[in-house]
């Protein structure tokens, strides 16, 4: 394959992608720091609650 055909082509080709808007991007930042803060409240929670079985089976 010749190269300059090759390159020419992925050229064309990333001309076709669309690229997310500041606004998305930003939107999916903050839902993606939001679940994510969510799930660690979550999983502080369950963690404290084994925590608190434990102790008082073994203590």
């Amino acid at each position: 394959m010749n190269p300059f055909k090759y390159l020419r082509q992925v050229r064309q080709e990333a001309n076709k992608v669309t690229w997310a808007t500041r606004k998305e991007v930003y939107l999916t930042t903050v839902m993606v720091l939001i679940m994510g803060a969510i799930m660690a409240a979550f999983f502080f929670g369950v963690d404290k609650l084994i925590q608190v079985i434990l102790t008082s089976l073994f203590d």
